[in-house]
């Protein structure tokens, strides 16, 4: 590191220095730990006094500005004396004012950190805690330092997430239900499952993410309470979302829904706009998760960095590997991605020595499930599954929406303007009285003050709503769930008479319609076992203890949505059919098409459609360097691996030689293009939830990056 003070006096110096980090991702993932809220510590044998205003102008050895604002200097560490412990010198700088670029960064960085990271001082390193508890507890944290008790640094080599210095592999494995609408944090000791309270005395968090009008990045119940003043920079509902290419159909029917804005990333995957700059979903994803590790660790008075999160049941191959991405940006060691109707099982049947086939009917804020789960002892194996990742309560909240809108436009006239938080409002009040009427017959939806009239005069919503409205206005999204259900059951030729119970979990299925539909569908009573809300994060918990000391708990999962291979003609091979048990394997053969080839490539999709074009486009796979040899005589065998995850990785291995090398998807060709190749010749269609080839972006897949590399969305 080189750097450079200009100017003769010490107060209003310009510290300008180059940190030797080699990419904005190399400086993000090592360099955190001397970041704090309210400072950083810099490395310098030339620190300036105590006090000495500063002008903050940091830079790498790619030019990339990473922090840019005015300090003052709060203490300073000098070179360790002959005889003690090694440490760097320094000074620890105050922040005193940082552009909105700086402190996007700076929020986004302590987020991910322990609560120490929140300091409103330059952020000072374990070891001095330690040496002043030693001398009697010298200074104070935020105080001036005297020489004897000077701050060392961590070396830069050290992951940020190791401050804690628990031990790899160690500690507490919490179970994290990342919800639509909220997430629940749960851990398990001794058999016995506890869910987590936060702040705000409830067992849910809201996942939700914003900045308020002072730049303050807020998450959880701050981040919601302040939706309506401020919609355009608060996400929520991104759940749907994540994993997803922008031109998806269902990205492009969440960006009329929610108020925040919602782009194409540089990969042309979806993300969301505010606070002047774009995140990825992963990024919002990790925030939530990073407050729910933060929320576990004070709890249980332990570093957490070890979790099981659970995934809706039909999430395809790269939303799995999001979230599985959004964990480690948040600090955390996904021990496990389950299912969530999986977990809600495993709450049900944790220690009770059961016999019996279930059927877990999973409505939540955003996404249903279904799944018919074996429970034997210890053992549980997913039998059939399938779901619908565009169905929850959010769809349900909406019809009440256009059903209020309907009946303003009747009583006064006009239609609400469009202005975000006007529509904010009538979406908060549309919730509210649907969850009213899930215990009354009727509710009013009550909006004072909503807009201005013709006339200039105040105008309120309030629209009386009767339980029989709102079930004539959403029954045929129950019946969507109902058809799911007996998909699920018709895969399997299974019967409702093969069924021990019927378990309803997340927070729609609290709804009287969907007990009344569910009980006349199965022919009994929905069990009242599990708690709707808090079902999936407690079967999680006792997975992540099971994990945590190497128990008897054996989950069996299945592949709720089949993988396979384009063929011409548009057609789609299946590989790994839906419902195959995980972990699976597969080989599929791949020969060469002409004399001399030395090159292969195979598309795959993941679908329950027999037509390449109403699959999910996963990526191409390339195969370079083959043997040049007649037509047909050069093979490649191709294995399809699916972990207990569902995730995917295929090796593929020359007939000819044996020389073997595991393949990385990657999304290199174009819609255009993949239509050519496969010789598509119809207009594809997709079905809900699907994606289809023509929905896919022309740009690559990216590189997966190092720990806070794609947080930030840096470049390396």
């Amino acid at each position: 590191m080189s750097h450079e003070k200009r100017s003769a006096p010490r107060v209003g110096a310009i510290l300008r220095i180059r940190l030797a980090f080699g990419s904005m991702e190399d400086f993000v993932e090592r360099y955190a730990m001397n970041i704090s809220s309210g400072g950083i510590f810099v490395r310098t044998r030339d620190p300036s006094p105590p006090g000495t205003e500063l002008g903050l102008d940091i830079t790498i050895q790619t030019g990339d500005q990473v922090i840019q604002g005015r300090g003052v200097v709060r203490w300073t560490t000098p070179p360790s004396a002959p005889g003690e412990p090694h440490r760097d010198p320094g000074m620890g700088i105050r922040f005193v004012e940082l552009t909105p670029e700086s402190r996007a960064l700076v929020d986004l960085v302590v987020a991910t950190q322990g609560a120490a990271a929140r300091s409103d001082e330059p952020p000072l390193p374990e070891e001095v805690d330690a040496a002043r508890a030693r001398q009697g507890g010298a200074a104070a944290r935020g105080g001036e330092a005297p020489a004897s008790s000077a701050a060392p640094v961590v070396a830069p080599g050290a992951p940020a997430g190791e401050r804690s210095g628990a031990a790899a592999g160690g500690g507490t494995v919490v179970g994290i239900d990342l919800g639509t609408t909220n997430s629940c944090v749960a851990f398990a000791r001794d058999g016995r499952a506890t869910l987590l309270h936060w702040k705000h005395g409830t067992t849910a968090l809201p996942s939700v993410v914003a900045y308020d009008a002072h730049g303050r990045l807020l998450v959880g119940q701050a981040a919601k309470a302040q939706v309506i003043v401020n919609p355009r920079h608060t996400v929520y509902g991104s759940k749907r979302l994540v994993g997803r290419p922008f031109i998806s159909p269902t990205v492009q029917a969440c960006r009329d829904r929610f108020p925040y804005e919602i782009v194409a990333a540089a990969d042309g995957s979806a993300a969301v706009r505010f606070a002047g700059r774009d995140y990825s979903l992963q990024q919002i994803a990790a925030l939530v998760l990073a407050e729910a590790r933060e929320c576990a660790s004070q709890v249980l008075g332990e570093p957490v960095d070890r979790a099981v999160v659970t995934v809706p049941a039909y999430y395809d191959d790269h939303q799995r590997s999001a979230v599985r991405e959004a964990g480690r940006l948040a600090g955390l060691r996904v021990e496990r991605i389950v299912n969530e109707p999986s977990a809600a099982a495993l709450a049900y049947g944790h220690g009770k020595a059961l016999s019996a086939r279930v059927l877990v009917y999973d409505l939540g804020g955003g996404t249903f499930d279904a799944s018919v789960v074996d429970i034997r002892g210890d053992a549980y194996e997913v039998v059939s599954t399938g779901g619908d990742t565009f169905l929850g309560g959010l769809d349900f909240d909406a019809q009440l929406v256009d059903h209020l809108v309907f009946r303003f436009m009747e009583e006064h006239g006009f239609a609400p303007p469009e202005e975000r938080a006007v529509w904010q409002r009538i979406r908060d009040a549309a919730e509210d009285t649907k969850i009213a009427l899930s215990t009354r017959e009727r509710a009013i939806a009550h909006v004072p003050y909503l807009c201005k009239g013709p006339d200039g005069t105040e105008v309120d919503l309030s629209v009386e709503v009767t339980r029989a409205e709102l079930e004539a206005l959403t029954e045929r999204l129950v019946d969507r769930t109902l058809e799911v259900c007996r998909d699920v059951f018709a895969a399997k030729g299974l019967e409702p008479a093969d069924l021990a119970e019927v378990l309803l979990v997340g927070g729609q299925s609290r709804m009287p319609l969907v007990w009344r539909k569910v009980a006349a569908e199965f022919g009994r009573e929905p069990s009242k076992a599990v708690h709707p809300d808090e079902a999936v994060a407690l079967g999680a918990a006792f997975l992540g203890e099971s994990l945590a000391r190497s128990g008897s708990l054996v989950l069996i999962d299945a592949l709720a949505i089949g993988i396979g291979v384009g063929l011409p003609g548009g057609r789609m091979a299946t590989v790994l059919p839906r419902n195959t048990s995980l972990p699976a394997k597969k080989v599929y053969e791949l020969a060469t098409t002409r004399d001399g080839q030395t090159e292969l490539e195979l598309h795959v999709f993941q679908g329950n459609s027999s037509k390449a074009s109403e699959c999910e486009y996963l990526g191409t796979v390339h195969f370079r360097g083959l043997r040049a040899r007649p037509k047909g005589a050069m093979k490649v065998s191709v294995e399809f691996g699916l972990g207990a995850e569902g995730l995917l990785t295929v090796t593929g291995t020359e007939a000819e030689g044996g020389r073997s090398s595991v393949v990385h998807l990657a999304t290199r060709d174009t819609p255009e293009a993949l239509r050519e190749k496969l010789g598509f010749n119809e207009s594809p269609t997709a079905p809900r939830g699907a994606r289809p080839i023509d929905a896919e972006p022309a740009a690559r897949r990216p590189a997966r990056k190092g720990f806070f590399g794609r947080l930030f969305g840096v470049r390396g």
